[in-house]
């Protein structure tokens, strides 16, 4: 039974990231307003009703990447080992993310990471999806210790400043450094107050 429903979790994902990829495709090479529902799913082989099991818009199929993201970094996070402070988690918990992500190879990461700040549709979604990013950081920093008079909405407002730093140097650069280069250097010019 468990290997049946792993099989098909895989298969879900599967289906999942080929639908993004198709959308991310598309949106590059005919622009994000010229780019329906109907043509995602024709390109990435499924049917309209298959695409509206896994997301519920276009945004939603072009952020997804963004969504795997934040939820890595969150369960990177709650990773950690109990004893570090709140700090020093999320920034090794970014470290081990962006391990995967934002090398100067990905191209993809780069250009939905452009993408996304484009088009007023994509950016109220993203701000949206860095919202709930900083609550489940918050909740995943529960019992850590934490710089003193500094609450966990504050130190997770910074982290998150810097990271979304990092991406815009990075974008900016066209990903011609690692982006894991970039937020250390963003982060630690941050770091010095929040240093238990």
């Amino acid at each position: 039974m468990d290997r049946a429903g792993g099989l098909r979790e895989r298969k879900k994902e599967e289906t999942r990231r080929a639908v993004h990829a198709a959308a991310v495709r598309l949106t590059a090479e005919l622009g994000y307003e010229q780019v329906t529902v109907e043509a995602i799913a024709e390109a990435a082989n499924v049917s309209r009703r298959t695409f509206s099991n896994y997301f519920s818009c276009k945004e939603e199929a072009l952020l997804h990447g963004e969504h795997v993201y934040m939820r890595s970094l969150t369960q990177a996070v709650l990773d950690r080992p109990g004893d570090e402070g709140a700090w020093t988690a999320l920034r090794a918990a970014a470290r081990g993310v962006y391990a995967h992500w934002g090398r100067p190879t990905d191209r993809a990461g780069w250009a939905r990471a452009k993408l996304a700040r484009k088009h007023p549709a994509l950016l109220a979604r993203l701000l949206a999806n860095h919202a709930e990013l900083a609550r489940d950081l918050e909740r995943a920093l529960d019992g850590r210790r934490l710089p003193e008079g500094v609450r966990p909405a504050v130190l997770v407002a910074v982290f998150l400043a810097c990271l979304r730093v990092s991406l815009e140097t990075w974008t900016g650069e066209e990903a011609a450094r690692d982006l894991a280069e970039i937020a250390e250097e963003v982060l630690d010019e941050a770091e010095a107050p929040f240093r238990p």
